[in-house]
């Protein structure tokens, strides 16, 4: 389903804008050809339907690798320049990847783990003669995506051509996308929001994406003008507003104006601080559409186009999507009470890869056990209350598996123990904050552990503070009471 989809729309799409970036600007019929190009380069190496992994920088050639393999049968397994090598390694491991799509700039970060796999750049897989189209079924595995868990190891969740395919359609149907829009993009390719709710509802429905690689808030204003839709997370969104305080008044002025162009600003992946979203109603004259999304379930819930967007709410659930809020007995809690949201639909993913035991767990009789804590307001509105379990954070738009990071710092010669926990922040939503106890006669600078710790994991991981305690608050069982450490915290 998702290759057909594609198919039509590079064929329909002619000479008509699918994505600009800071290299090249193409057109819909040139994307066609140059996927179809790595899908015949794929197929001849032997690669058609098999597992590719790809490190490619974002804008025309991501999108030419990722349909590339997805036009050969395959399944992509998208990495990130921002994750080091040791987590670049395990998501290729432990996806059982055949080979390894590159852009030629980001080829030597792989070089350390590649032993034994095809190395393969993008521009000369595009040089290759197509062949010959595949079959593809709507229960294939497009894409593979790796999000936190609670057992603090990334689990991979298989996400079909069909929901991705119709995660586009529920999204740009419900925000009246069309060709006329032109998304102005800068979220991660990595995670389902800048690829399948952003990337791919813009490229599916027709329009034009303006791909900004890196999170610039002056480059990202300037670009306004040209764009009729602003996707972003919590922190973006403020860190934007900052931007525009701090500028000069003529410079602000001439940014005010250029918001004002903007038909949509949607604001996912964590909630928004309600002070953000009245600033950003003052320059656009809307309030962001908030929504509730995951990696495994696409988008659950919107807050209109038209109509009341209620702040600090995610709307309704979108048409096509069954939302549940269900208390610890199993049985729908009343309007107005909490419970965790389950939710089932088009767009909830197939499972997680080899590991059918997390797969069992997440699903009850067809509806996903989403995780988050949520009540049903006025209206049928979703209110997010937070996370069911304190191990999830979500930071800048990104969910933090605190028990991945514990694992990390448990590594560091001078740290007993480790206890992380998430605060909340004004710019981040939350922050990683990480409680440490030091083996005997240790001692450790704050910055220090976080240098060493960004050699581990992904900086945007990293613990924001450190802080050093005699003990942590514990049961009687031994077992740290997060919300108890997490109140001490707080109050330092």
């Amino acid at each position: 389903m998702l290759a057909e989809r594609f198919v039509q729309v590079t064929e329909g799409g002619g000479s008509r804008l699918a994505i600009e970036d800071d290299v090249e600007a193409v057109s819909f019929a040139e994307l066609g050809r140059r996927a179809e190009r790595v899908a015949g380069a794929l197929a001849a190496q032997g690669l058609a339907g098999a597992r590719v992994a790809m490190l490619v920088t974002q804008g025309s050639r991501w999108l030419e690798a990722f349909f590339g393999i997805v036009l050969a049968g395959g399944s992509a397994v998208p990495l990130s320049p921002l994750h080091p090598e040791t987590e670049q390694r395990w998501f290729v491991e432990a996806s059982k990847s055949r080979a390894i799509i590159v852009s030629h700039e980001l080829a030597p970060r792989v070089e350390p783990y590649c032993q034994g796999l095809p190395v393969l750049d993008v521009e000369q897989l595009r040089t290759h003669a197509s062949g010959p189209r595949r079959e593809h079924g709507d229960d294939d595995v497009a894409v593979i995506l790796y999000t936190s868990g609670t057992t603090g190891k990334p689990k991979g969740a298989l996400i079909t051509h069909a929901n991705l395919a119709q995660l586009a359609d529920l999204v740009g149907s419900a925000w009246r996308w069309s060709e006329d829009d032109v998304l102005l993009h800068c979220l991660p390719l990595h995670h389902l929001h800048g690829l399948g709710i952003a990337l791919f509802v813009s490229l599916l429905a027709g329009g034009t994406t303006r791909m900004i690689e890196k999170f610039d808030a002056p480059r990202l204003w300037d670009e306004m003008p040209r764009a009729t839709v602003l996707m972003g997370v919590p922190t973006m969104h403020k860190k934007l507003l900052d931007a525009l305080d701090s500028a000069p008044e003529e410079q602000a002025t001439r940014w005010r104006t250029g918001a004002g162009h903007l038909r949509l600003v949607t604001s996912g992946s964590a909630a928004l601080p309600v002070t953000v979203g009245e600033r950003w109603r003052e320059l656009t004259g809307h309030y962001p559409l908030e929504r509730f999304g995951m990696t495994e379930i696409g988008v659950g819930c919107s807050n209109p186009i038209d109509g009341p967007r209620v702040p600090g709410s995610c709307g309704p659930p979108l048409p096509g999507m069954d939302i549940r809020i269900v208390g610890e007995d199993g049985k729908d809690v009343a309007p107005g009470e909490p419970g965790e949201i389950w939710i089932r639909g088009p767009s909830v993913f197939a499972g997680y890869d080899e590991n059918p035991e997390a797969t069992r767990a997440a699903f009850v009789d067809g509806w996903f056990l989403s995780g988050d804590t949520a009540t049903f307001v006025e209206g049928g509105y979703v209110k997010i209350l937070g996370r069911t379990s304190v191990d999830i954070l979500k930071s800048g738009g990104y969910k933090l598996s605190a028990l991945e990071i514990e694992e990390v710092l448990r590594q560091h010669e001078a740290i007993a123990d480790v206890a992380v926990v998430g605060l909340p922040d004004e710019t981040w939503g939350e922050i990683a904050v990480a409680a440490v106890l030091l083996r005997p006669g240790q001692r450790v600078e704050e910055e220090a552990v976080r240098s060493w710790a960004k050699e581990r994991i992904a900086a945007y991981k990293v613990p924001k503070r450190v802080v050093v305690l005699d003990d942590f608050p514990r049961n009687p069982v031994g077992k740290v009471v997060k919300p108890e450490l997490t109140k001490l915290l707080a109050s330092d």
